[in-house]
């Protein structure tokens, strides 16, 4: 007991470390740039007459083209429901702006989009520059395998796991899985391959990006159990003068848990 408890400690310490971090790096990029808070309001979005957005295109299942072209996806869903309730009622009128991981806040910042809705955990670090609504939908580490074996965590304890380097999953696994050998890769193509290759049982990453490995490949599952808990948010502007623009995305979002509307399409899109 006392050992786990010093290695929950020195987990949580890594967190602190890596989100002041992360914090001042970012910091000085937004020095380096120049960008400041300006989308737009909301009465000038009602006014021109659509929201816009940027997304994923290459995320299935929360954003992806699919064989038309077309975006697809649980963020897509959500952007057009709440440009139906915000913009007068129609779901088309949403304009979509594919971006990178690392232009997400930017784009907010710079006044390329109204918000953003391109899988960003809500994080303190991140929360200093920009505004999160409520979540809607909590992300988290999972693990997936092919094994026929291996049917819940415990069956992993002294296996091969795979784990993107540097990223947050390792301390996780090496919490719950502290005996398991991990095996860094660069890419979930090169995660994949390991499992094939049977240099590597398991694979530890967001349950977001693995549920549409799933799709992809159905000889894989998904454990049951997840390590981590992340609230994915849309990601909108700092400012009093967005106030009206936060409070109506957070009461449509929050009115869509209520209904259940979120679960179903989380369901539908094959979320756990």
């Amino acid at each position: 007991m006392y050992n786990r408890c010093n290695r929950r400690q020195a987990i949580t310490r890594l967190h602190l470390v890596l989100s002041a971090t992360i914090f001042w790096i970012f910091c000085f990029s937004l020095v380096g740039t120049g960008l400041t808070a300006s989308a737009a309001e909301m009465s000038e979005i009602q006014q021109r007459g659509y929201l816009n957005v940027a997304v994923k295109d290459n995320l299935r299942p929360l954003g992806f083209k699919d064989d038309n072209g077309n975006l697809q996806g649980l963020e897509i869903d959500l952007a057009k429901r709440l440009a139906s309730d915000l913009v007068g009622g129609k779901a088309e009128a949403v304009k979509f702006q594919s971006v990178a991981n690392r232009d997400r806040l930017f784009v907010v910042l710079d006044k390329k989009v109204d918000f953003a809705i391109a899988r960003v955990t809500a994080t303190e670090s991140r929360a200093r520059v920009v505004s999160f609504s409520v979540p809607y939908y909590f992300d988290g580490t999972v693990l997936i395998t092919k094994d026929a074996s291996v049917q819940q965590l415990n069956d992993l304890a002294k296996q091969k796991i795979a784990v993107l380097y540097n990223s947050s999953t390792i301390p996780q696994v090496r919490y719950y899985l502290p005996n398991a050998e991990l095996v860094g890769v660069n890419s979930y193509q090169e995660a994949r391959e390991q499992i094939e290759n049977n240099l590597a049982i398991a694979f530890a990453a967001d349950a977001s990006v693995l549920s549409g490995w799933v799709q992809q490949y159905p000889q894989y599952r998904l454990l049951p159990t997840k390590l981590s808990t992340e609230p994915l948010c849309v990601v909108m502007p700092k400012g009093l003068q967005y106030d009206e623009l936060r409070r109506n995305v957070n009461q449509a979002i929050a009115r869509y848990l209520e209904k259940g509307w979120l679960q179903e399409r989380s369901q539908y899109w094959g979320l756990p």
